[in-house]
């Protein structure tokens, strides 16, 4: 059976996984034992019918376990994710920043900083003092010659800012100065470091949530955390997040970079024990244990507070509602020629025709001609049903029935590429995952991603 070879060759890929395989269609397991997808941390669907696949996300909808449908049609690649909440704690964002906290300084490092005189220093300890501490001591001196606490936020005053620090390097002489490349770092990092403490607006709606308003028996881990975040915030944190506690790399002696950074080890030790005594608190009212949240998930939550991320899906089903389908988005990305949404609509009529002539378009060669005015009929169903009227794309229809439902190997090993990294990022809780359809053109190789 092609399910036992499949099972076979898959654990065979890697020896430390099991697999197992069901000899039922989709179609017997959805009617008889409907159960049995709700057991799955994630399910995989292709090659589906469309009133299967529809019974099925239906099922897995309200099971909260989330679907990817993904299939290989000719040329063309498609993904659409199904779920219902997903939270990521961990989500790597590409534009990372420096928790420095340079704009309110804790005391350990207000006494640190403030325990260096620049002016004393020999050439060695000056061009190898930390930038953090160059940064902080030129924020000081810029605000009393400016008589106010701001940070510079215009060009013209981080240009006056930057004028400031270079001011302050040491000229090479003949005797073999050391360069200063630490001044140079912290002119570089200005735009990046030295930004205001804020909670981020993602993490603010997150605290307006009534799931994190209202901690009850049935919440889930991640909105008690939250919430503990939240209490954290307004009271201990006085309007900031936990302190990361880390450091980027810098030009530095050993000695003031290893205090320095156990300045901000400690301070988000700190930190993490207050979230944490107030996680054990929540956890007390609604009768859970101790050890339902554990310290290293508090702690992980902690140092990614800047960057957490709650992605909510729309079921399967909506896109086939016309009430509650994305038409805008539809219709607006037809507009464009170069978007990939009339391959969507295309592998819709292509499911259409499917249901009506029970093969799909150009299957048979000598019937090619017949299909393609029958494929035109049923994309004019598909528009209809979406509220939009008919749309003169016929290449897209020949080429649709030129393809004959056949799945190309490269085209098909790439889906299946993109399919399992967004598997592992349901799986892991780590990266944002895909919201929620994803479009593959194998004939110009681009792609793109649509929320319908």
């Amino acid at each position: 059976p092609r399910a036992e070879a499949a099972a076979r060759l898959l654990v065979e890929l890697n020896p430390d996984v099991q697999g197992d395989f069901v000899e039922e269609t989709a179609e017997n397991l959805l009617e008889h034992n409907p159960a049995y997808f709700s057991n799955f941390s994630a399910v995989i669907a292709t090659g589906l019918q469309e009133k299967t696949l529809l019974a099925l996300a239906a099922r897995l909808w309200d099971a909260n376990v989330p679907l990817l449908v993904c299939r290989s049609y000719g040329f063309i690649g498609y993904m659409r994710l199904q779920m219902n909440e997903h939270p990521v704690v961990e989500t790597h964002p590409d534009n990372d920043f420096d928790d420095l906290r340079l704009d309110r300084p804790f005391p350990a490092l207000r006494a640190f900083v403030d325990s260096i005189n620049m002016a004393e220093l020999k050439d060695k300890e000056h061009s190898h003092t930390p930038y953090v501490v160059i940064l902080l001591k030129a924020l000081d001196e810029w605000q009393r010659q400016n008589s106010m606490q701001a940070l510079p936020k215009s060009s013209q005053e981080k240009q006056a800012f930057k004028a400031l620090i270079k001011g302050w390097i040491r000229p090479k002489g003949d005797q073999g100065s050391e360069d200063e490349e630490n001044f140079e770092e912290a002119i570089k990092a200005v735009n990046k470091s030295l930004n205001p403490t804020e909670v981020p607006h993602q993490v603010k709606r997150l605290f307006e949530e009534e799931a994190c308003l209202n901690i009850t028996t049935e919440s889930k881990p991640f909105w008690i955390l939250i919430r503990a975040l939240k209490d954290f915030v307004e009271a201990e944190g006085k309007g900031a997040l936990p302190v990361r506690g880390t450091l980027p790399d810098m030009t530095s002696d050993t000695d003031r970079y290893v205090k320095l950074l156990n300045i901000y080890h400690a301070e988000a030790d700190k930190d993490f024990r207050a979230v944490h005594h107030r996680v054990q608190q929540l956890l007390a009212t609604i009768g859970k244990p101790e050890g339902f949240i554990s310290e290293a998930e508090v702690k992980v939550f902690c140092k990614n507070a800047h960057a957490l991320r709650l992605v909510r899906g729309r079921p399967l089903a909506a896109e086939y509602d016309a009430k509650d389908a994305s038409v805008d988005t539809i219709l607006t990305s037809l507009d464009s020629p170069d978007s990939e949404i009339i391959f969507y609509l295309m592998l819709r009529a292509a499911d259409r025709f499917y249901s009506q002539y029970n093969r799909y378009p150009g299957f048979f060669e000598d019937q090619l001609e017949t299909d393609i005015s029958k494929l035109k009929a049923s994309l004019c169903q598909v528009l209809e049903q979406l509220g939009s009227g008919p749309v003169a794309k016929d290449d897209y229809v020949h080429e649709m029935c030129r393809y004959g439902a056949a799945e190309i190997h490269t085209v098909a090993a790439f889906v299946g590429g993109c399919a399992a990294q967004e598997i592992i990022k349901l799986v892991t809780g780590q990266y944002v995952p895909l919201n929620n359809t994803f479009i593959f053109n194998g004939m110009t190789t681009t792609s793109e991603t649509f929320v319908l």
